[in-house]
């Protein structure tokens, strides 16, 4: 039997100035097989040109993992699997 790689998506949802500064309320990035947060990450800012600004709203976001808060995890140690969602929660005035 051959190990074949479970190619698959992860669910990005933006909200607020994620959702503003990528243009898209949600995402799917292909991956084959468990990724590191910090790699989805930096693959989102590249499919978005780039983009500084981007980089910096993600940066400050809180960020759930299906429904569980990521929290203050190294973002590189955090694993994300295909079929899972990672939704981009900033930071939000008031109270």
């Amino acid at each position: 039997m051959h190990n074949v790689p479970v190619v698959g998506h992860i669910t990005l949802r933006y909200w607020a100035s994620a959702r503003s500064a990528t243009g898209v309320a949600e995402e799917q990035v292909s991956a084959t097989g468990p990724v590191d947060l910090a790699t989805v990450i930096e693959a989102a800012v590249a499919r978005h040109g780039g983009s500084k600004r981007l980089a910096e709203v993600l940066a400050s976001c809180s960020v759930l993992l299906g429904d569980s808060p990521v929290g203050t995890s190294d973002r590189a140690s955090v694993q994300v699997a295909p079929g899972q969602t990672l939704e981009f929660l900033p930071p939000f005035a008031g109270g």
